[in-house]
């Protein structure tokens, strides 16, 4: 589906999970390459930007976080943007961006010729809300990975493992989605103000800012999980080694009473074997050697 508004000389066209026919349906009124309609088409997984005379084509890419699989995926903008007009074509729904859009639904009475009311402060406004919310979900992110981190310290369990593994792929969607928008959006801010001669140049500088601290916080985020990862591995290696060591100390102790029993349990004649109360003096020697050992290992500092 997709509405239409009209404000003031501004015509702005936003479209979520078009198909193939109602695209070329909306776009057949425009002048546009037909690459970038192909574009629109496709799933594109890299950001880029083509700039023409009469137009701006970009895609970028902001998070859509899927609770069922509890992971991020990638929601596509395809934007086409003129001096007279606005079109989103999105995969996902995405609440900001309504927000604004009724915003201007309500607004479209007033006839104060402003600013905020070009198409490309309509793009800075999309932009910068959308980065906004990254703020917010890389703040969620850190909460869980302290979360994820106490609970580390506290149990090591297996479910511990799958949560530190989505964090990490989550992270690392993000990073790939982001850090390649840098350049693009460098590449967005001089096209625009190639537009409209530089009167938002000031805005577009802006989330360029909002954009670098995001993929410097994402980068902060990667180094947290990946140290509570190696913890969680720490933790897990020292447990192993203390249970195998528990196991290693028990059969040492076990081993003098194996070897005599071993002996005595074979079917042929040995010393004292009739005599009742040798029982007690292989306790005895048992004993003897365990302490031996012990002694030995505690010398070693392996106890």
């Amino acid at each position: 589906m997709y509405r239409k508004l009209d404000i003031n000389w501004v015509k702005w066209i936003d479209g979520v999970w078009l198909n193939e026919k109602e695209i070329h349906s909306l776009l057949e009124n425009y002048d546009f390459h037909e690459l970038d309609i192909e574009a629109c088409l496709e799933w594109n997984q890299k950001a880029r930007i083509d700039s023409y005379w009469s137009y701006i084509f970009a895609i970028l890419h902001f998070p859509k976080y899927n609770p069922k699989k509890r992971m991020y995926e990638l929601n596509e903008f395809n934007i086409f943007l003129g001096a007279d007009f606005i079109i989103t074509l999105r995969d996902h729904g995405v609440d900001h961006l309504d927000k604004i859009f009724e915003w201007y639904v309500q607004d479209t009475k007033s006839e104060n010729i402003d600013i905020k009311t070009s198409s490309g402060f309509i793009l800075y406004e999309l932009i910068q809300a959308m980065l906004e919310k990254m703020f917010r979900v890389s703040k969620n992110v850190q909460i869980d990975i302290r979360a994820i981190e106490n609970k580390v310290f506290d149990q090591t369990s297996s479910s511990l493992v799958k949560t530190i593994m989505v964090k990490k792929r989550n992270i690392v969607v993000l990073k790939h989605m982001f850090k390649p928008q840098i350049p693009v959006l460098k590449t967005l801010e001089e096209r625009v103000n190639t537009l409209f001669k530089g009167k938002i140049e000031v805005y577009f500088e802006d989330l360029e800012d909002k954009l670098e601290q995001i993929v410097t916080d994402i980068a902060v985020l990667e180094e947290h999980i990946d140290s509570v990862e190696d913890a969680f591995k720490t933790i897990v290696d020292i447990n192993t080694n203390f249970t195998v060591k528990l196991l290693t100390i028990f059969s040492a102790f076990l081993l003098p009473l194996t070897l005599i029993t071993s002996f005595y349990g074979m079917n042929i004649g040995l010393p004292y074997q009739e005599k009742p109360y040798f029982i007690y003096s292989i306790i005895i020697i048992t004993l003897l050697c365990m302490w031996a050992i012990y002694l030995l290992l505690r010398k070693k500092g392996k106890i």
